[in-house]
């Protein structure tokens, strides 16, 4: 284990992969380190399938809570490509959990799913002792369509170009600022505009909107160990090297003053919402444009190269060992 708190490779080489249950033909893709779906072939029909932790933070208001959330749990069959089409969801709630509260968090959580045309088909809700805030449950998503249409997490290529929506940190930097405003020493502006990446921390449009361009080889949506982690696992499901510059990233208002603020690298700090895409030069100006249209921050950040690794600013970059973001977190919560 690391102090990621997720398991890592050789961890789960010995004791995942290698126990994996029964084998069966229709499992096109079952799970692989650093990747967010597994695939099923179901008649002909590609099913991208992901599980989540159900995070709440109710001091983001339950209704803003419940839109993170399930967010969070669609991100990663989204980053297939294919449109989210179905949840199942189970809530190991808090018995302080108030009636009220939890009609709030689950109605936001409708709506979301409403509005992005995914199904809650099945699930579990109950209050238990010793179950606390923030994580109350977990979720499977799913996400159909055709195999031609699935973008692989390994499918990386040499000659693709890598580009970055949002940039670093917008996730931390939103959620820490949001949760502890009082213990922050910056200009109100500076404050309001670290708190306005909340709003940003959600990637599932930006990952349809990529999708539906075209060209699209592999997509990465950067969380744990931030944009620095990322990086390491595109390149490393590939079997490539990823050589990009942090100059042409994105970097949103706040950002940098909220990182300093806490002595926090912001390049491996956790940035949900915020892709890796590797693109066809040939339809990169496209995918740029289209995500621009939509108002998304984006930026062609560097290419893929034979060999293996990440260079970043000529620097060669390994897989960040722990996410500065937690003990951020800690450190304010403890204080507050």
């Amino acid at each position: 284990m690391t102090d990621l708190g997720k398991v890592d490779r050789a961890f789960f080489d010995r004791y995942v992969f290698s126990n994996l249950g029964a084998d069966r033909d229709d499992v096109a893709l079952g799970p692989t380190h650093g990747v967010d779906f597994g695939l099923l072939d179901v008649d002909g029909t590609a099913v991208a399938i992901a599980t989540d932790p159900v995070s709440v933070l109710p001091g983001l208001g339950y209704a803003r809570a419940g839109r993170f959330a399930l967010d969070f749990v669609l991100a990663d069959v989204a980053v297939s490509g294919l449109p989210p089409s179905h949840l199942a969801v189970s809530f190991t709630l808090p018995p302080e959990l108030e009636d009220d509260d939890f009609a709030e968090l689950w109605t936001a959580m409708h709506e979301e799913a409403e509005d992005l045309g995914v199904s809650i088909v099945t699930g579990h809700t109950a209050r238990y002792s010793g179950c606390s805030f923030p994580w109350v449950g977990g979720a499977t998503a799913l996400a159909l369509g055709d195999h031609a249409d699935v973008i692989r997490p390994d499918g990386a290529r040499v000659g693709d170009d890598v580009v970055v929506t949002n940039g670093p940190a917008v996730e931390a930097t939103g959620l820490l600022t949001t949760l502890f405003p009082d213990q922050f020493d910056l200009p109100a502006e500076t404050l309001a505009a670290a708190q306005s990446r909340l709003d940003e921390a959600e990637c599932v449009r930006d990952a349809m909107t990529a999708a539906a361009v075209g060209g699209v080889h592999a997509m990465h949506d950067a969380t744990e160990c931030g944009l620095f982690g990322a990086f390491n696992e595109v390149a490393d499901g590939a079997g490539v090297h990823i050589d990009v510059s942090t100059e042409s990233i994105p970097v949103r208002p706040g950002v940098a003053e909220t990182c300093e603020f806490l002595g926090m690298n912001p390049w491996t700090a956790t940035t949900g919402g915020t892709l890796v895409l590797c693109v066809d030069p040939d339809r990169t100006a496209n995918v740029v444009s289209a995500l621009e249209s939509e108002g998304t921050p984006v930026g062609v950040a560097g290419t893929v190269r034979e060999g293996r690794g990440v260079t970043v600013d000529g620097e060669d970059v390994p897989h960040p060992d722990v996410d500065p973001s937690w003990a951020a977190y800690e450190r304010l919560a403890h204080e507050e």
